[in-house]
């Protein structure tokens, strides 16, 4: 995560983590929702494409700064709704760890299409403490990642919990596959070739630990109501983590203006 420019011991500060139930219960403060928006206002924009990549495309195509990240990111609606709960998830995840580093390939760089969803397991991240050693105490985190800013239908909760077994089962493997050859063909930034085979040619190293975990990231005010009646998973199986924004419509689109608006920050700025 250390592309991203954050500190995330910074970002720690804005989740508030409740244990005293069968899921982790995790509170965005409201009055810090403006903060963690102009913190975000570069850092998210690395989500998608690095300081080097967009001043090369800029300097190859004559466009402005804002034209290029534009071509990249999502417009309003799910898929952008989809993509800051995954970066939210990211974060946290990453905070959590801190100190420890963590490796993580930044799916939303590998999307098809900026109106397309991540391909693959939601979130994937990397500890590798004793590097360019291999040790048991390695491990892969793997999130699967549902949001919901307004109501409906959906039902987030139960959808990551169902979506984390495909995951365990089958996904994740075909995930690490997938980015190895990504990262064959392609610069992953902080993630190698050499990282990936770690766990995909498990067999030839010290086991490693594999966690898994079910998110929901849903708007405050719906919370509750998506909180009853469900059933937690088993601990063994994966971690369910519910992320409680305010207003969470409003504070993504905001982000995304916001990164629009700082594109140059970065690479350009004295």
């Amino acid at each position: 995560m250390k592309e991203l420019g954050v500190d995330l011991a910074e970002v720690h500060t804005f989740f508030s983590e409740g244990h005293d139930t069968p899921f982790v219960l995790v509170k965005v403060a409201p009055e810090r929702t403006e903060e963690w928006t102009k913190m975000l206002g570069v850092p998210a924009r690395r989500c998608y494409i690095s300081d080097a990549w967009l001043k090369r495309r800029v300097e190859e195509t004559t466009y402005p700064h804002e034209t290029i990240v534009e071509a990249v990111i999502p417009s309003k609606g799910s898929v952008m709704a989809g993509d800051y709960g995954e970066i939210m998830t990211a974060l946290y995840l990453a905070a959590m760890a801190h100190p420890t580093d963590v490796l993580d390939p930044k799916m939303w760089r590998l999307k098809s299409g900026r109106t397309k969803a991540s391909q693959g397991s939601d979130v994937v991240q990397f500890q590798l403490p004793q590097w360019p050693g291999a040790s048991s105490d390695d491990k892969v985190v793997c999130a699967e990642v549902k949001t919901k800013s307004t109501s409906g239908q959906s039902t987030p909760v139960a959808s990551a919990i169902e979506d984390s077994r495909k995951d365990r089962e089958s996904r994740l493997v075909k995930t690490l596959v997938w980015l190895k050859e990504r990262a064959i063909r392609e610069d992953l930034g902080t993630v190698e070739v050499c990282h990936l085979d770690r766990f995909i040619k498990a067999t030839d190293y010290p086991p490693a630990v594999y966690e898994f975990r079910a998110v929901a990231v849903i708007s405050s005010e719906l919370v509750d109501d998506e909180l009853l009646d469900i059933t937690v998973p088993e601990k063994d199986h994966c971690t369910l983590v519910v992320i409680s924004v305010p207003d969470l419509k409003a504070n993504y689109e905001s982000l995304y203006e916001v990164l629009l608006a700082n594109a140059a920050v970065g690479v350009d700025a004295p």
